[in-house]
Formats: C-alpha cells, sequence, structure tokens
C-alpha cells in the first residue's frame, strides 16, 4: 500500500494525507510534498494554495511513512557543548536554517562537553530515532567518538580531529597568529591571551598566540597567559579581574572568544582603563553582539553559513554512501578590524 495514501488515527479521526491536501488545492501529491519538504522551487501561486489547503485540513507530516519510503526519519541530531553562548545560539539558527531548505529537522542538544550525552546519541542514530550526527567535542579523549565505536553518519565540527569522522574546523592555530601579527604590527609587545584551558581550541588558540610572539622574537611571559575556568562571561571576568589585581595592565589581549572578550572590556572598563587607548581587546568568532560591543570588538571571522551548508553536505553524504573516505574541510578566516584596537 502506499503509505502516502494512508490515514493515521488521531483522536478518532484520520489525519489529513498528502494526496488530500493534493485534492483540495488542486495539484498533485508530489508538489505538497515540495512545498512541504522545500525541496524544489514552486511557484508563489502554487505555493499559497497548497499551504491554505494544509492549514484547512490540519495537515500534520507522517514521519512514520516517510520512514516506511526510505528508511529515515529526517531528522539530524545537533551536540553542542554549550547551549548558552553567543555562539551557539547562532550556529544553531544557522543549521536549523539550512538544514529546513534541505527538507531536514534538527534536533539541538547540549553535551557540557561530555561523552554521556554523545554515547546517547550515537544510540539514537543506530537505532534509527535519527540520521545521523554532527558533533563538537571538546576534547579527544572525553569524546564519544573513538576507535572500535560502532559510528553511525556522523560529522565532527570545532577543533577536535577524529579521523574516524567527517570534520568540518578552522585553521584556531593561524587565526590567533594572525590576530597577533596584527597587534604586533600596531606596536603593541606586552600581549596578553585570556582563555587558557585544558580544551582542545583552547590549546590551539595558545599555540597560534605562542607562534605569532616567537616569530617576531617577543619574550613571552607565563604571566600573560591567563588561565580562565571556563570559556563564560563570569569565568572571564574573574580571571581578568584577578590578573589586574596582580599585574599591570597589558599593552593588548587576545582573548579566545568573543564572550571572553566582553568581559574583559567590562573589567577593563570598570577599573578606569581605556579601550583601544590603555590596552587593545580582541575577540574570536564576530558573534553578531561583537559589533556592538563599546567600542566595537575586533575579532576573527568565519563563514557560519558556510559551515552549516558544508556540514549538511557532508552528512547527507554519508547518509547516502556510509563506505565512502572521511573528508576533512578547512574554512577560511578572516580578522574584521574595528575599533577596539588601535589603527596603525
Amino acid at each position: 500500500m502506499d503509505p502516502l495514501s494512508v490515514g493515521v488515527r488521531y483522536l478518532g479521526c484520520m489525519r489529513a494525507t498528502v494526496r488530500d491536501v493534493a485534492r483540495r488545492a488542486g495539484v498533485s501529491p508530489k508538489t505538497v510534498s515540495n512545498v512541504v519538504n522545500g525541496t524544489i522551487g514552486v511557484s508563489p501561486k502554487t505555493r499559497m494554495r497548497v499551504e491554505a489547503a494544509l492549514v484547512e485540513l490540519d495537515y500534520v507530516p507522517n514521519l512514520s511513512a516517510r520512514g516506511l519510503r526510505n528508511g529515515r526519519t529526517g531528522v539530524i541530531a545537533l551536540a553542542l557543548p554549550d547551549l548558552t553562548t553567543p555562539y551557539s545560539a547562532e550556529i544553531a539558527h544557522h543549521f536549523v536554517e539550512v538544514a529546513a531548505q534541505r527538507g531536514l529537522s534538527i534536533q539541538i542538544e547540549e553535551t557540557q562537553g561530555g561523552a554521556e550525552r554523545e554515547h546517547q546519541l550515537l544510540s539514537r542514530a543506530r537505532a534509527h530515532l535519527v540520521d545521523g550526527l554532527i558533533l563538537n567535542p571538546v576534547r579527544l579523549e572525553t569524546s564519544a567518538v573513538q576507535p572500535g565505536v560502532n559510528l553511525p553518519p556522523t560529522v565532527l565540527i570545532g577543533e577536535v580531529y577524529q579521523p574516524l569522522a567527517d570534520h568540518v574546523w578552522m585553521e584556531n592555530i593561524g587565526a590567533v597568529r594572525d590576530m597577533v601579527d596584527l597587534l604586533l604590527r600596531q606596536g603593541h609587545r606586552r600581549i596578553a591571551a585570556l582563555g587558557v584551558t585544558e580544551e582542545e581550541s583552547a590549546r590551539l588558540r595558545q599555540a597560534g598566540y605562542r607562534q605569532a610572539l616567537d616569530a617576531a622574537g617577543v619574550p613571552r611571559l607565563p604571566e600573560l597567559e591567563i588561565r580562565t575556568p571556563g570559556w563564560t562571561p563570569g569565568g572571564g571576568a574573574d580571571a581578568m579581574r584577578s590578573f589586574l589585581a596582580e599585574h599591570e595592565p597589558p599593552d593588548a589581549v587576545v582573548c579566545f572568544t568573543d564572550t571572553l572578550a566582553m568581559a574583559a572590556l567590562h573589567v577593563l572598563w570598570a577599573a578606569g582603563y581605556s579601550v583601544p587607548g590603555d590596552v587593545s581587546v580582541t575577540g574570536y568568532d564576530d558573534v553578531p553582539e561583537s559589533q556592538f560591543t563599546v567600542p566595537a570588538l575586533t575579532t576573527v571571522s568565519f563563514d557560519k553559513r558556510l559551515l552549516t551548508e558544508t556540514v549538511l553536505q557532508l552528512l547527507q553524504d554519508r547518509i547516502a554512501d556510509t563506505s565512502r573516505p572521511n573528508v576533512s574541510v578547512i574554512l577560511p578566516h578572516t580578522i574584521i578590524e574595528r575599533a577596539s584596537t588601535r589603527t596603525r
């Protein structure tokens, strides 16, 4: 039996099918599917008729019927370490938007940097409750993606590289090196790094910071590598405040995220320092809020829309062919100069 013609009993009534909607709108069932899934362009006039019929019949997509046809749910799980950050909010927005254009739904999860939720999501994917996973582990050692694991279609994003899965990321070392080079060209020498932790992102960005100083012959001072308990506004503010209580302010502060940079701006202002007059401050990620800080934040930027499109294409390719070779993609970055650093 054609799954599209199967009505589902719901609260004692037959749920409308694609064929019911097609008859009401005077179009083919395929056109209704195109409107619902957003996979192929439909003329505005036809779309309006179909959408009106969808509302009139209170149509709900039958995901179980879709599964009968292709063995898939149309759902992708996206797991990020911390959903409270501006970066995570922006990334999640792009994934939801791009996925919808591809006829997919996004299930958003938070891992808090641990493997437990990753293990649960891997199990859900192996049980075909989701078609694939997008994971953002913070440390290779604590990730559920390890040798010997039965890995469903998965793409890793972020700095943790695991050759067992497809991977999309930025060249963190080069990005921070470029940022420190900018500050060196502006005449800064006593440059601090805020955001030092044991997570892979922090280790790579710290390496870029050190490489730039070494290449310029600028001595590295251990006290200028400022450790934080995490990449939160509170953690960044506490670390910056403690540093200023024991040391003279640096010429500049390279912050490993925009969130940390916003915390540094606040603490420096509260302590009576001018940015960039006394201290230049830079961030990383170019979240939307970074252009509205006072002063606006110089930061590392990359195309987040390109990230989501690349990841979803790799995941769809993996779902279609689980045996293809793994792919690692490095996205380009740019330095956005704004008012938080001195002009040359």
